[in-house]
This record gives C-alpha cells, sequence and structure tokens, in this order.
C-alpha cells in the first residue's frame, strides 16, 4: 500500500511540489500540506461543508484552516467533501477555496474517494460510516456508482447521526410504555443533560441541536453496548448491515469483487459494526472487506497521482 511516505507518481513521473489536501467533513475539516509528496503540516478546523454549515461559517474556516497549515505557493488543491453531487456543488465548494490558493489547480471530489486512495485501491468500493454515510464505487473501466449520501432527511442509515436518533426513539418509546429508563437511555439523558426522556422531544427539534448534536450521542450507543447492552449491541448491528446493503449496490452496478473499504469514525472504531458490517457483505458474497487504516486525506496523494 503506497502511504503519504510514499506517494504514486503522476502519468508523467513527476509528484507536484505543494499539494493541499482537505477532507471537509459534517463536523470538521482536516487540511494536510504535503512538500514534495511529504505531510508537513496538519490541521483541523470546524465544517465548511455548505451542506452542514452556512456559507459563512464554511467560508470563515477554511479561512482559518489556510491560516493554520498556510497558503503562499501551492500546485494543487484536493478536497473530499460529503454532498458534492453535481459539478455545481463542487465549483461552489471551490469557490470557497480558491481565494487562498491563487494559481492553485483546485479540485474537489466526494469524500468517498479520498477513503478509497487512503485504503490504498484504484478500484473498489468506499463506504463512510461517520456523521453521515455513503457509499461509491470506481472500476478498472473508470465507471463509478453511489449508493446513499442522501442526507439526515433522507436517508444516512448507520451513521452517527442515525445512531443518535434512534437512542433518541428507543427512550421514547420506553417512556410510552411506562418503563423506566434502561442503560441506554440513562447514557442518553446524561449525554445531553437532561433528566427526563420526555424533555429529548424539545431538545431534539431545538434549534440548538443540529445533525452534528445527534450524531455524537451515538457514543452512549457505542458505550452501552461495550458494557453489554443488548439493545444497544443490536442497534450497532443493524447499522453494520444497513452498510453493507449500502455497499453492495456499487459492488454489483461496477461489477467488483471488491475491495470494500470501511471508514469514517464508527466504521474505523466500533467493532461491533465492523462484524457486522463483513457479515453482512458476506451474504452477498463479497468477503474482500478492510477497514481504513489510515485517515481518508492520506489518500490525496494517490488521487493527484492518477489525474491529467
Amino acid at each position: 500500500m503506497e502511504t503519504a511516505e510514499n506517494p504514486p507518481p503522476r502519468p508523467d513521473g513527476s509528484v507536484p511540489a505543494t499539494v493541499i489536501g482537505l477532507d471537509i467533513g459534517g463536523s470538521k475539516t482536516r487540511g494536510v500540506r504535503f512538500e514534495d509528496g511529504l505531510p508537513v503540516r496538519d490541521e483541523s478546523t470546524g465544517s465548511s461543508n455548505v451542506q452542514n454549515v452556512s456559507r459563512e461559517t464554511a467560508a470563515k474556516n477554511l479561512a482559518q484552516l489556510f491560516a493554520l497549515i498556510g497558503g503562499g505557493t501551492v500546485d494543487r488543491v484536493l478536497a473530499g467533501a460529503g454532498g458534492i453531487d453535481t459539478d455545481a456543488d463542487a465549483r461552489a465548494l471551490a469557490e470557497l477555496i480558491e481565494p487562498h490558493v491563487p494559481g492553485a489547480q483546485v479540485t474537489v471530489v466526494h469524500d468517498s474517494r479520498l477513503l478509497l486512495a487512503a485504503g490504498g485501491a484504484s478500484t473498489g468500493v468506499a463506504v463512510i460510516a461517520g456523521t453521515g454515510s455513503a457509499a461509491w464505487g470506481k472500476n478498472a473501466a473508470g465507471e463509478e456508482a453511489r449508493a446513499g449520501g442522501w442526507g439526515f432527511l433522507l436517508g444516512d442509515e448507520g451513521s452517527g447521526y442515525w445512531l443518535g436518533r434512534e437512542a433518541v426513539r428507543h427512550s421514547l418509546r420506553r417512556m410510552n410504555k411506562g418503563l423506566e429508563p434502561d442503560g441506554l437511555t440513562t447514557a442518553l439523558l446524561e449525554s445531553c443533560g437532561v433528566d427526563d426522556p420526555n424533555k429529548l422531544i424539545a431538545l431534539f427539534h431545538s434549534e440548538d441541536t443540529d445533525r452534528r448534536y445527534w450524531a455524537q450521542r451515538a457514543s452512549a450507543v457505542v458505550e452501552t453496548a461495550r458494557e453489554g447492552l443488548e439493545t444497544s449491541r443490536q442497534l450497532l448491528d443493524q447499522a453494520g448491515r444497513d452498510l453493507a446493503e449500502l455497499a453492495a449496490q456499487p459492488v454489483r452496478q461496477l461489477g467488483l469483487r471488491g475491495p470494500v473499504i470501511l471508514g469514517g469514525g464508527l466504521g474505523m472504531n466500533v467493532e461491533t459494526l465492523q462484524t457486522a458490517f463483513r457479515a453482512g457483505l458476506a451474504t452477498h458474497g463479497i468477503t474482500d472487506v478492510r477497514v481504513l487504516e489510515q485517515e481518508p486525506v492520506f489518500g490525496v496523494m494517490r488521487i493527484v497521482g492518477e489525474l491529467p
């Protein structure tokens, strides 16, 4: 596997002198500055994804990030972001980046493409399980296919947001049945700073909580599952299987046998979810399943090396 320390060359054999890679997620923006293929600075700020924050906030966070990693002479910027569904989406984000790197070539791709590259693959399917969820794949003919990535109102099954919302629904169902709070409800209430499941309703619909807030509540599910709570383990199992179904779609469409690479904060760190993900894909005959071992932003140099 190539790494940031051993980037693939461009088609002409060269590597751009200065490249800035951006991984723009629902909760944060991570930027790495590469000099001659090697990472020399690595910084993070708040999200600059305009599907999650206002354009003003996105611009402010990008300005802060470039102040940290430096602008100056930059040959290329490659940014991966969720919600890049059209050329117009990519152009809108590029316009926020370009003022910080005058003269640089700016390329914007869907963030799942970073994940596949960071997994050391040029073809296959990448699955993001973080604040949201999505799958993206490419085959040797250059054909691409995607599944999910519709946002929290339409999908995001298996994501942090989905787990947080399901924890709230679980707690409210117990309340309606007159049952005492169980371990998951207790952990959720503590995480939210409220003392009654009934208060979760107003909190969920409050302007003070957003998609990222509820995605962070997934930690209550993960922690109680590790303590042995069956309800929480079942939620993680369902999340893994939902993600497997998401991955199976582009695998079929592209005629692939693998690899399928799982990334994102949940995907990389929650063993119960990983086990269910592998089991779900096995039912489709897909056994080349990998968990990402380095952050997606370190796939930037592989992608740059493949670009014309």
